[in-house]
């Protein structure tokens, strides 16, 4: 292919990656999420002191929610809060980016993978498959999803891909080896997940490519290896100093949690033991429930109804849709026949595999499955899989092109077809994501805040005290007053230095307190502004200022107890 069109076509895949995942970047989704404004307002204060919300000086790992999120994707946010103010776009902003990289880093280590045969037409379909790859990571709705918020699982499959990328160039020009050992270092403070799957996808590769790897001079090894090190050192000394800091794992861990098929366990036991039923005993032990468990958490990231109809949260995918493109799916079979059976490079055969198979791992030994977020990994191997079922099928077609009229025909009315349906499934997609979502999904989003903020700042004077409600839906509201009131963190950071707001139930500032409230017990207290959803209040409740939902349900509501006596 000739150099300048390549150009010009990878040109064309990123201004439209570009296009899809900068419209209405700060208003679709409408509103940002509690992690999203956690992250804009922890970089904010980074920027201004140094030290997060909660007065630690640049910390690996931000404390939070008590979730204890790691600090990478905040630290990348503060050159665009920098710049556009801390807004929703600013925060979203960086996630842009890496998306964009995303795509790129995709083009480039499909190449690497699949593009080295020196014969003309297997450089050729290496270079096909490279940018149908790329484009359909551009126009990807897993992807277009978490490049457009504050996900930092966006970040960590963009790193995970570039990893790959200098790993694969380092056997060859060893130097590299220490960029692939920096992006998996610092993946480890990207995101949760990625402390499982980055070390598997490293260990994959160090296996497959052993030969290679061991025959790169041992100084590039020790000095990768150092690299790595050094670029983790931050989080691990963190852990090691802060027990809380694995928390979050452990309160998303399918050990933890009192499953439903463990709670029947010990009656079945004794029921096994009464009536000597050695295999029953064996099949009823906590232990092997848990390895059922953790294969069928496992196994439901391969389910196609999650992948390309359903979805999960909805926050994690357009209305009315799954992951993929429902057009997608016969090609992905395609692909993974091709792959399993058709004569390509073994090693990348395995690299793709390992990858697919590794990538729902960490998402298998939580709740709340199948997850697209700590699963977003597997994007790229089914991509990959995904373009080699399109290009094989647009190749077996143009075959019919250069037989008989009929056959002629009969090609073009098949091109014609599919094409009709992708730009069907496509601009459904589009109406979904940008039309629809903000009108279904706006209480997923927490929608409100943006709009009853300035509000409540501009009557805030005649009042001593604002109780704002941190019940659901109005979760970790205090995160979203500092948000949009762009509130002083050494302000902030003073009070927990103070012992104030130690807890994630209650926290204050100001004349501010969040916190669930009884309204009938409460509503006695004079001066004093209430602030909840219409849960928080009795049905024939007269409100100060009610904020809508798109769909015209009450979101927020301003209570006056004075109009209520």
């Amino acid at each position: 292919m000739n150099t300048k069109i390549k150009y010009i076509i990878v040109t064309v895949i990123l201004l439209i990656g570009l296009i899809l995942r900068m419209w209405q970047l700060g208003s679709v989704p409408l509103s940002p999420d509690w992690d999203e404004a956690a992250l804009g307002y922890d970089a904010y204060s980074i920027m201004h002191t140094g030290r997060d919300e909660f007065g630690a000086f640049m910390p690996a790992v931000l404390r939070s929610f008590d979730d204890y999120k790691p600090a990478l994707y905040a630290y990348l946010a503060i050159p665009s809060v920098s710049i556009f103010g801390l807004t929703t776009f600013a925060v979203r902003f960086p996630s842009v980016i890496f998306g964009l990289i995303g795509i790129l880093a995709a083009y480039f280590l499909v190449k690497e993978l699949f593009g080295i045969d020196e014969s003309k037409q297997k450089r050729n379909y290496g270079e096909i498959l490279a940018l149908t790859a790329a484009f359909l990571f551009a126009i990807s709705p897993w992807s277009i999803q978490f490049s457009r918020t504050a996900f930092e699982t966006n970040v960590g499959l963009t790193d995970n891909i570039l990893l790959a990328l200098f790993f694969l160039k380092g056997l060859k020009r060893p130097w590299m080896l220490l960029l692939a050992a920096l992006f998996a270092g610092l993946n480890l403070s990207v995101y949760q997940s990625e402390r499982v799957f980055t070390p598997l996808l490293v260990l994959a590769m160090v296996i497959i490519y052993k030969k290679e790897l061991f025959a790169v001079s041992k100084k590039y090894l020790v000095w990768s290896v150092i690299v790595g090190i050094i670029a983790v050192l931050p989080m691990l000394s963190f852990i090691a100093t802060t027990p809380d800091s694995l928390q979050r794992i452990q309160g998303t861990s399918l050990f933890s949690q009192q499953t439903p098929a463990l709670q029947n366990t010990p009656a079945r036991l004794a029921f096994d033991k009464n009536n000597d039923d050695v295999i029953g005993q064996l099949i009823d032990n906590r232990r092997i429930v848990y390895i059922k468990e953790v294969a069928a958490s496992y196994l439901a990231h391969f389910d196609p109804n999650w992948l390309f109809i359903e979805g999960d949260n909805p926050r994690h995918h357009a209305p009315g849709m799954g992951l993929l493109y429902l057009v997608d799916l016969p090609f992905l079979f395609i692909g993974i026949y091709l792959l399993c059976f058709k004569k390509f490079e073994k090693k990348s055969k395995y690299l793709i595999f390992s990858w697919l198979l590794f990538a729902p791992v960490p998402a298998a030994v939580t709740f709340e499955v199948p997850h697209a977020v700590r699963t977003m990994n597997m994007l790229f191997p089914l991509l990959i899989l995904m373009s080699f079922g399109y290009v094989a099928a647009f190749l077996f077609v143009k075959k019919y092109l250069t037989m008989g009229s009929k056959y002629k025909i009969l090609g073009w009315g098949i091109y014609i077809v599919l094409f009709v349906f992708a730009v069907f499934n496509f601009s459904y997609y589009l109406n979904q994501y940008f039309v629809q979502q903000n009108y279904f999904n706006a209480y997923d989003w927490q929608y409100g805040y943006a709009q009853a903020i300035p509000q409540i700042k501009n009557i805030q004077g005649n009042y001593d005290t604002i109780v704002v409600s941190n019940k659901t839906p109005l979760d970790e509201s205090y995160m979203f007053f500092l948000f949009y009131l762009k509130y002083p963190p050494q302000q902030y950071q003073s009070l927990v230095l103070q012992g104030k707001n130690l807890t994630t139930s209650s926290h204050q500032f100001d004349k501010y307190e969040f916190r669930a409230f009884d309204w009938n017990t409460e509503k006695i207290k004079k001066n004093t502004l209430f602030v909840g959803s219409a849960s928080d209040f009795p049905g024939n409740i007269t409100a100060l200022k009610t904020i809508y939902y798109p769909d015209g349900k009450p979101a927020i509501l301003l209570i006056d107890p004075k109009n209520n006596l």
